[in-house]
């Protein structure tokens, strides 16, 4: 078991190295539609790549998830064979959110022998996220102008 500290300190190490190992800017928050963003996650049993969607208002999430829906056959088809569609998915803090996400287990921040493969990962299925968002960008964008 790790100190609040020693985590803190493996989590910074976990994100230099992978900033290190990857150097770019990554699309992540800079969407431009509100509410919608990518993100990276890792804890001590898994990694994951995930497209967010987080309005306050219900109706506007599920306009959104809808619109993203409207692709899954495209996104599995020719970026994420293995992405996961939710709905409806509830935040440790009670929030709803309507997620799109692809997952690697057996993978650990607290197991630096399992960093590079989660690096390797995090690069492989946020990279296919961004060209798909990339690629239909427009169509996504529209969520903004119509709601």
């Amino acid at each position: 078991m790790y100190s609040k500290e020693e985590t803190l300190q493996l989590k910074k190490s976990f994100w230099t190295a992978f900033a290190e190992a990857y150097p770019r800017k990554w699309l992540l928050y800079n969407t431009k539609i509100k509410d919608f963003s990518f993100k990276f996650h890792i804890d001590n049993k898994k990694a994951q790549v995930l497209l967010e969607i987080e309005p306050k208002d219900d109706d506007k999430r599920t306009i959104y998830y809808e619109k993203v829906y409207s692709l899954k056959t495209i996104l599995l088809e020719d970026f994420l064979e293995d992405a996961i569609f939710e709905p409806h998915f509830y935040l440790e803090n009670g929030k709803e959110v309507s997620r799109i996400w692809v997952e690697k287990t057996d993978v650990s921040i607290n197991n630096k022998d399992s960093w590079e493969k989660t690096f390797n990962f995090f690069y492989e299925k946020m990279d296919a996220f961004e060209r798909f968002f990339y690629e239909y960008e427009e169509y996504l964008k529209d969520l903004e102008i119509n709601t």
